[in-house]
């Protein structure tokens, strides 16, 4: 029995390099999709590129961003990153939760990095 202990451990390590990132992968998939199904047009969102629109509407696996007033461009929609809140909130794709605005989680009034504007 001694002697298949390391192959027993060789294995249980190869199964837990296999198993644990499928899982992970999974679990990103279904909150990339949960995102996806969010939108409707007049969402505000950020793309992977960081840039800020609303949706304006949506086509065979595109999405049409307004980048500006009367300025539509055209994505594919796995670039929608982010669903923006009016409140500054965001829904993140890839924790699959709302996030608070920067400047709740940082502790500062108006979020421009100074140290002496923090909340009491």
């Amino acid at each position: 029995m001694e002697q298949f202990f390391p192959l027993i451990l060789l294995v249980l390590a190869f199964a837990l390099l296999i198993v644990l990132p499928a899982r992970q992968r999974k679990k990103m998939a279904a909150n990339a999709q949960k995102l996806q199904e969010s939108l409707s047009v007049g969402t505000p969102v950020m793309l992977t590129s960081g840039l800020h629109g609303t949706v304006a509407g949506f086509g065979e696996g595109t999405v049409d961003i307004e980048i500006a007033p009367g300025v539509v461009a055209t994505f594919a929609r796995p670039a929608v990153m982010e669903v923006r809140t009016p409140d500054g909130a965001v829904l993140d794709a890839q924790a699959g939760e709302v996030v608070p605005p920067r400047d709740e989680r940082s502790g500062l009034v108006d979020g421009d990095g100074d140290p002496t504007d923090r909340k009491a």
